[in-house]
């Protein structure tokens, strides 16, 4: 899968997730698959790929250090795992919770990988996402800027051998909808303008400056660099 198949897929899951709900696994089930099957084709016949929508269509769970976890996508040979990808994908709010976004992947990486688990995470956003009231009027759009991505800077530069909190190696998708018209001033409308629209996305942030922890908009090497190590384990 090349980085136009990845966007694509992920389109085609935001617009799952505009007409099925926040609640709804479908989005997932559609990127995750796509994913595990393009990881599954990489590996070849050694390796088991196990996340919603492939084959059995479960996810595994992982032996923590701390606590047992159900992963996203987990590679395993024989069945029993050795590595596994966190995904997740911000649909709003992202400025509001990005703090417990970050926090929240350091403590299931460190769970994982002081387990002697490598531990891949992906993390996609939309370079302008809406925020919503109670009752869900839009209150605003956030705008992301180069301030939002510090913390994974720094994240980048650190020794995997060392911090164990980190990932593995970590992608960062940032991007560029199509502008809403003013019409959109509801959660309603906004899935309603999206969802019907046939449109392109594109990729932002491209300025930003990420040591080798991170990439940056390339779906296609992070997978090559993760199906590597995986193979070396």
């Amino acid at each position: 899968m090349n980085n136009k198949n990845f966007l694509e897929k992920l389109i085609e899951g935001f617009k799952s997730y505009l007409s099925t709900g926040a609640n709804s696994n479908e989005k997932l089930k559609i990127i995750h698959s796509a994913i595990s099957e393009d990881i599954k084709n990489r590996l070849g016949n050694k390796y088991q790929v196990f996340s919603l929508g492939l084959d059995s269509g479960k996810e595994k769970r992982i032996q923590g250090r701390y606590i047992d976890k159900w992963v996203d996508i987990t590679i395993a040979i024989d069945e029993k795992p050795i590595a596994g990808i966190g995904f997740k994908f911000v649909m709003s709010n992202y400025q509001q919770n990005s703090n417990n976004y970050f926090e929240t992947m350091l403590g299931e990486t460190v769970n994982l990988r002081v387990n002697k688990i490598p531990y891949f995470q992906m993390l996609i956003v939309f370079e302008k996402t809406p925020r919503y009231k109670d009752g869900g009027k839009l209150k605003n759009f956030e705008i992301l800027n180069n301030e939002n991505f510090k913390k994974y800077t720094i994240l980048s530069k650190d020794n995997i051998e060392v911090f164990f909190h980190t990932p593995t190696k970590m992608l960062i998708y940032i991007l560029k909808l199509p502008e809403a018209d003013k019409t959109v001033v509801s959660r309603e409308k906004y899935a309603e303008y999206y969802k019907n629209k046939n449109f392109k996305v594109s990729n932002a942030f491209d300025n930003l400056q990420f040591d080798s922890g991170v990439i940056l908009n390339d779906f296609e090497k992070f997978i090559e660099k993760a199906v590597s190590y995986i193979k070396s384990i």
